[in-house]
């Protein structure tokens, strides 16, 4: 049924995470995953080769403290990476303390619908905050999985504490696409 769907895809997106993530750390180039995993559907599994190698590509700032590589690059919201939208990696950068008075480092208020997020913390912290109370931070080796579902609005900051002393920071960000029966459920 629709729970046990939901499940597979989670499952998925988690699995198919966890090995672009692994690839970051260990090689130059990335790799188009969706179709390189092995899947557990029932009692059958599935098991894909690599597509393609895509280079890396250049790097973009997002708002003024996240500096990210899109690193599905074209092939970003398209059919190719499906149920994935987006994924950027922000590699290791040094950022130094903030000055008396100066404002944190990040993107403001934006909104989000029809997808979650998934944002893990390597090095450094991100404040969140959103408009139905969330309110954390994502500290090293943090994972934090959001669901904009209907629609939610939130900021991301490097976070207090990190601000005032500087430091290291490293990060990715993955969107991945709701299927169409759940893309009104209630922000999380």
């Amino acid at each position: 049924g629709a729970t046990t769907m939901k499940t597979v895809f989670i499952n998925t997106a988690k699995t198919i995470l966890f090995i672009l993530v692994l690839s970051l750390h260990q090689i130059n180039h990335l790799y188009s995953f969706t179709n390189a995993v092995s899947i557990k559907m029932s009692t059958n599994s599935v098991l894909r080769s690599v597509k393609q190698i895509l280079p890396a590509t250049p790097k973009h700032w997002v708002g003024d403290g996240f500096n990210v590589h899109p690193v599905f690059a074209n092939k970003a919201f398209t059919e190719e990476v499906s149920p994935f939208l987006m994924f950027d990696y922000a590699p290791p950068k040094h950022f130094p303390a903030l000055k008396e008075g100066q404002e944190p480092r990040g993107v403001g208020q934006h909104p989000h619908r029809g997808f979650e997020t998934v944002t893990i913390a390597f090095k450094g912290e991100v404040e969140h905050a959103d408009s139905v109370g969330n309110r954390d931070t994502i500290k090293a080796g943090d994972v934090q999985w959001m669901t904009a579902g209907r629609g939610i609005i939130h900021q991301e900051f490097h976070s207090e504490e990190f601000s005032k002393k500087g430091g290291d920071f490293e990060m990715c960000q993955l969107w991945v696409n709701l299927p169409k029966e759940h893309k009104m459920v209630k922000p999380t």
